[in-house]
């Protein structure tokens, strides 16, 4: 499965018990929602929660937005409930807890054929374990269903026992690990939610810092981060036009048999259209779903 392009800079989590949550998310501004019946549901709840949340997405009226239903772990009592009742549901991708390995996530692919999960549905994975990390090249190459990464850093310092720095320097192996393993592979990869929800400014940082780290976008906690973190992870006005001026400088001079043009004092190859090209195409699609 090809990894979509498409702008994944807010990623929403949803509490998968809660109707008005869900049907709110219906007008939220995020890219992505993921529908939680691990983390946000208690165990008397958990198949209600899964019943609402595969009722609310056959219902429809989510627009454009990526639906990612959060599954609870295969060692659970609901995790293999879980893959039957929302492979069919009508849902982007199943979001897989603290995957540690590439087995893992052949299991719940075995399992997702089995109740009849169309090709087109995709497999996320939740980053959030040592172990997990320092797997993650075997897990993202651990099948083609595969599509993202979904850094859990909560999880992932109450494991390593490190704090919550600004620079976020004691996680910055981590998420580097999972950013080679997710591009050498092809997947999208967002970042960890930011806890604090009283700090916009701190908020603001870190959008930056994951933008800055390479990440696709933000998952986050509450709807009030979601401009934020639109606003961050979207091309600028000034990116846009740069790579519009050099995607058509480099093809009027592939048209004259040039590999390399120099546009306003720079030298512009290959790596430098492609990466252009990502860009028009990721502003096309913000344009297309905000219209």
């Amino acid at each position: 499965m090809a990894h979509l392009p498409r702008p994944r800079r807010s990623v929403l989590y949803m509490p998968g018990p809660n109707a008005r949550a869900l049907e709110k998310a219906r007008t939220l501004a995020a890219d992505g929602l993921i529908l939680d019946l691990e983390d946000a549901v208690s165990p008397e709840a958990k198949d209600d929660a899964r019943r609402q949340v595969c009722a609310a997405v056959k219902a429809g009226g989510y627009g454009r937005r990526e639906l990612l239903v959060r599954i609870n772990g295969l060692a659970t009592p609901w995790g293999a409930a879980d893959i039957a009742a929302a492979a069919t549901c009508g849902a982007d991708a199943l979001l897989v807890p603290k995957v540690e390995s590439a087995a893992t996530v052949r299991q719940v692919e075995a399992l997702m054929d089995q109740a009849g999960a169309p090709a087109t549905m995709a497999i996320w994975c939740m980053m959030e374990t040592p172990r997990g990390i320092l797997r993650a090249e075997e897990i993202a190459e651990s099948t083609p269903r595969l599509t993202g990464f979904v850094m859990g850093t909560s999880d992932l310092a109450k494991d390593l026992h490190c704090l919550h720095t600004p620079d976020r320097l004691p996680m910055a192996t981590s998420l580097s690990l999972c950013l080679l393993a997710a591009r050498a592979a092809g997947l999208a990869i967002v970042d960890g939610v930011y806890l604090d929800l009283n700090d916009d400014e701190g908020f603001e940082r870190a959008c930056r810092q994951g933008l800055e780290f390479g990440f696709d976008g933000k998952t986050l906690i509450h709807p009030k981060t979601i401009d934020t973190a639109n606003r961050v992870f979207a091309p600028s006005a000034a990116e846009i036009a740069w790579s519009e001026t050099i995607i058509a400088a480099h093809a009027a001079a592939a048209a004259q048999g040039k590999g390399v043009v120099v546009v306003d004092g720079k030298l512009i190859e290959n790596l430098h259209v492609e990466n252009a090209r990502r860009v028009v195409s990721l502003a096309e699609q913000i344009a297309a779903m905000a219209g």
